[in-house]
């Protein structure tokens, strides 16, 4: 499905089979980006500059594949889906794509050298995407030929194995682009969620690092330690979160209690514009987290490896939880009302 075909109001029913994507950057991010793809039947092609990580990729997508196919989240062989992937150093092979996912390092500049670079390949009616975590797209459609058929399309990590999606709009995106992207959602077994407006670090982010901020400072100012900020939040916040968002979340507990802590809470949470100091240490240290043995706590090798797994296996199962409890679970077809409806 082109723009063109968008444009005109047809919109058959989609086959991925028949929709080619390519995924630039297939680094831990790109790489299970390229799973999700195949398993929802795309042909898939990844440039990747480092020739060493294209020599590895081939390898850890099957291994992904095999991972959703052991938890019964995939039927497919992985062989058989693995041969619609193909991974090359040249942009050219870019050229028959109708997605094209740029999954490289949040660089502005480098983005944008990217989608010019792109758009000189790839044809007019293709849209294309950007997984940047907190860019505002309307910065980066800046200087391209198409700017209306650029879209955020930001994942989380594991993405071949959460529902997490958002989708976000520049002031030049083309409605149609986001519709059709938050269709082929659906083939990917995502829940897409639509930012209209543009806004730097989108929904999830604004909301996540407004808490990492907070932790930072109850554990800068002597309060708490991580562990215990670990714990407090993985047995309130954690408990909750998968089952209702926030505003679900008040109804459930009673908003005027909210409203009554709000008042004096509000004023003492942290607000300071600055990168924490731990948070500038640890980076300046060289601590990388799992992937080096060393974050915020330390790890072995075998520990590390060990957190991967787990989380993994967290993930595939908190993902069948929430299958369970879905986000309409109303119990009946009437027409839902919110706030805004009934003012």
């Amino acid at each position: 499905m082109s723009i063109d075909a968008a444009d005109s109001g047809q919109h058959p029913e989609l086959n991925a089979a028949d929709i080619p994507v390519g995924v630039i950057g297939v680094g831990l991010m790109g790489t299970s980006i390229v799973s999700c793809l195949l398993a929802a039947g795309h042909p898939v092609v990844g440039l990747e500059s480092d020739s060493e990580q294209r020599r590895r990729a081939p390898e850890e997508v099957r291994a992904q594949l095999e991972e959703l196919i052991r938890e019964g989240f995939l039927e497919s062989s992985s062989s058989e889906l693995v041969e619609r992937f193909r991974i090359t150093g040249d942009l050219a092979h870019l050229e028959g794509s109708h997605l094209v996912i740029e999954c490289i390092s949040e660089d502005i500049e480098a983005k944008r050298q990217t989608f010019n670079a792109v758009e000189k390949v790839i044809p007019p009616t293709a849209v294309i995407g950007s997984n940047t975590s907190a860019i505002p797209l309307t910065l980066l459609q800046k200087g391209m030929c198409h700017p209306e058929r650029l879209l955020g399309i930001h994942w989380t990590e594991p993405a071949h194995i959460g529902r997490f999606l958002e989708i976000i709009m520049g002031e030049e995106t083309a409605p149609q682009c986001v519709e059709y992207v938050t269709e082929l959602a659906c083939l990917w077994s995502k829940e897409p969620t639509l930012v209209r407006r543009d806004i730097r670090g989108f929904i999830a982010n604004r909301i996540c690092y407004a808490m990492f901020r907070e932790a930072f400072h109850l554990v800068e100012s002597g309060i708490a330690g991580i562990e215990d900020v670990d714990r407090s939040v993985r047995n309130d916040v954690g408990y909750w979160i998968t089952f209702a968002g926030p505003f679900r979340y008040m109804d459930l507990m009673g908003v005027s209690a909210y409203e009554k802590v709000m008042r004096d809470l509000l004023p003492e949470l942290n607000s300071s514009p600055e990168v924490p100091r731990l948070m500038k240490d640890t980076v300046e240290s060289g601590a990388k987290g799992i992937s080096n043995c060393r974050g915020f706590y330390k790890y072995t090798p075998e520990e590390a490896k060990h957190w991967k797994e787990l989380f993994h296996q967290f993930t595939f199962e908190i993902h069948r939880l929430a299958e369970t409890y879905p986000d309409d679970a109303a119990p009946s077809t009437e027409t839902k009302t919110s706030t805004k409806d009934t003012e």
